[in-house]
């Protein structure tokens, strides 16, 4: 990596991702503070679709922190996005020129925090001309801060994480989800019983920057999920990249911020692993 290179993750004496690490760690510490104590719950696109005032508390206490030490850049929260998936590429297209853009997921797995469910993360990505840089992820259920910066490799507890070994689909254990816009249920179920014959088991657990996290961390041999958003997606993308996985639109597109149907994997797995979605016809819907 070049000087010029360097100079993406600094401004000032301010390092872009000790202000991420810094804000994911003050963010999901406050939400861990607020379980079981959530007085207003409300529905967005469906009952599946839920906030709470701890969302929009979560993401008002991220945005002003990062605004006080880069109140240039931008920023892209999805409480601040109208609910579906027209709404959300439309937020995104108003960022198309945008240099330096914060993406933030301030609850990811709304449902499992309302529900006390210990799976459910705090998502912050900082995107340069539109390339994810930085990528945080952080579980204040387990204190595990998943941290990448572009070229620099992904970290957890300060260690180096790598992707697992596994080189068939067969002894993998796979991650998906099952969006809140339910008009993607059934494709995803589609592929999750083409895919579940095929490996060694499915997880799903409701945190998409989480599974990434995961896949990157080795703990996943690969994740898909049809219909998220780039919040749900920014931070654990650039994860799944630099600790050498393979993460593409589930297509085979190379990932970038406007993708809503993804495929992550340790790389070496990725192309049994679309193959067997592409058959069942479970790659996307219209």
């Amino acid at each position: 990596m070049n000087t010029q290179d360097r100079e993406v993750y600094t401004v000032g004496s301010k390092s872009f991702t000790a202000v991420a690490v810094n804000t994911a760690a003050k963010a999901g510490e406050w939400i861990k503070s607020k379980l079981g104590s959530h007085t207003k719950l409300a529905m967005k696109t469906s009952s599946h679709d839920l906030v709470t005032e701890v969302d929009k508390g979560s993401e008002a206490l991220i945005r002003n922190l990062i605004m006080t030490h880069f109140p240039h850049h931008s920023f892209l929260g999805e409480e601040g996005v109208e609910p579906g998936a027209e709404a959300s590429a439309e937020a995104l297209e108003a960022h198309r020129d945008t240099e330096y853009l914060w993406i933030v997921d301030p609850i990811d797995g709304t449902t499992n925090f309302i529900h006390g469910f210990p799976f459910f993360s705090v998502s912050i990505a900082l995107a340069y001309k539109g390339e994810p840089i930085v990528g945080v992820v952080y579980d204040p259920s387990r204190d595990e801060l998943f941290v990448a910066e572009k070229g620099k490799g992904a970290y957890l507890r300060g260690q180096r994480i790598e992707v697992s070994g596994e080189t068939r689909l067969s002894d993998s254990l796979i991650g998906t989800g099952f969006p809140a816009d339910r008009s993607a249920l059934p494709v995803n179920l589609t592929g999750l019983q083409a895919i579940t014959p095929q490996v060694r088991n499915v997880r799903t657990a409701g945190s998409a920057a989480l599974h990434l996290a995961y896949v990157a961390a080795g703990r996943l041999s690969g994740f898909w999920e049809i219909g998220l958003n780039a919040w749900d997606m920014a931070a654990g993308a650039l994860l799944v990249q630099e600790a050498g996985g393979k993460i593409t639109d589930t297509y085979g597109t190379p990932y970038s911020l406007s993708v809503r149907n993804v495929l992550a994997s340790n790389g070496k797995i990725h192309d049994e692993f679309r193959e067997t979605l592409k058959q069942a016809d479970a790659l996307g819907y219209s």
